[in-house]
């Protein structure tokens, strides 16, 4: 469980990405609600991988 939780910052980072990534690919780089998302995720993800590496000792 410990494992899974500290990488749970590294994989929401990389999912908001991935997310960027799609509608760029796409064209649907008009979808304010898609970028916020993406950019939300990204954002939670690097605070999730700082707070939970600086509490998580194995």
């Amino acid at each position: 469980m410990n494992s899974f939780l500290k990488n749970l910052g590294l994989i929401l980072t990389i999912l908001g990405a991935i997310i960027l990534f799609v509608c760029f690919a796409t064209g649907n780089t008009n979808s304010n609600a898609l970028l916020a998302t993406s950019v939300g995720l990204i954002i939670v993800g690097i605070i999730a991988y700082i707070v939970l590496n600086k509490n998580i000792t194995e």
